[in-house]
């Protein structure tokens, strides 16, 4: 239960919150992407282990995953725009259909079963670990980007898996520019600049989906955020992004991309049992 928890308990989620916030703010350097992938199984966990029940849990942990990305997602974006890699009127392509993407997402959040967002999790992960895993910059589509018409469908796509996963979108952009031919340092760039609109949205978007479900969360949640884990895990994946956007452009990034994708798979495998 809520208040039923031990000191070791209590020392181990804290533990698990900073690594946790270390490495989402890691790979939103490194990748572009808010570190979604990760916080939403650790935070799934935290919250399982306090208590909280399974009909809002995934709810809460998308939530508040993309609370946590909001400064994150800001401080990768100006330190990649520092290093003038960003495309912006990729960014003004994608960001109004993005937001669209959001808001259908938090507006199915406060009515679909916590079954959807796992299923979620699991089908976008394990796309995304695939291409890292077995594609590489081998899938192309085109030498340059494709039209408004595609160019809005991507966008609105990207905003909507963002929002029922719990991540910026980045890794579902950074796919996309570089089926296009752009180089993955552009893609980074500027999958960390879509994430600024898509993860403040989402969060306003959580807030007001989970307010009809307050007698179920936790103390200290706004709607379907929780703030106790936005106060501990945003400042420390905020502080950890610069050091993983300077690792994106010193270092090969083949064994990483590797190692993130046996995460994706592995979490992705954790997500599809509990559903039975």
């Amino acid at each position: 239960m809520l208040l039923g928890i031990s000191i070791n308990e209590i020392l181990w989620l804290a533990v698990a919150v900073v690594i946790g916030g270390v490495i989402a703010g890691l790979l939103a350097g490194l990748f572009g992407i808010g570190g979604g992938a990760v916080l939403v199984p650790v935070l799934y966990e935290i919250f399982r282990v306090i208590g909280v029940p399974e009909q809002v849990r995934m709810q809460l942990c998308v939530g508040t995953s993309i609370a946590i990305i909001v400064p994150t997602a800001i401080r990768s974006y100006l330190a990649h725009r520092a290093k003038g890699m960003v495309i912006p009127h990729v960014i003004r392509q994608w960001a109004v259909p993005a937001v669209i993407g959001v808001i259908c997402g938090s507006i199915i959040a406060a009515f679909a079963p916590a079954a959807v967002f796992k299923i979620a999790f699991v089908v976008i992960a394990g796309f995304i670990a695939s291409k890292f895993l077995f594609a590489g910059d081998r899938w192309n589509l085109d030498s340059d980007l494709p039209g408004p018409v595609p160019m809005t469908l991507y966008g609105f796509g990207i905003g909507l898996a963002g929002s029922l996963m719990g991540i910026s979108g980045g890794s579902l952009s950074n796919i996309v520019l570089t089926l296009y031919g752009k180089s993955i340092h552009n893609a980074v760039a500027t999958s960390a600049g879509l994430g600024v609109p898509i993860t403040i949205v989402g969060t306003l978007g959580y807030i007001i989906a989970g307010l009809h479900d307050r007698a179920l969360l936790p103390p200290l949640s706004l709607g379907f955020v929780s703030l106790i884990g936005v106060a501990i895990m945003a400042p420390v994946s905020s502080l950890a992004a610069p050091y993983g956007a300077f690792l994106a452009h010193r270092m090969s990034r083949r064994n990483l991309e590797i190692a993130f994708s046996i995460f994706l798979i592995l979490v992705s495998l954790r997500f599809l049992v509990s559903l039975f």
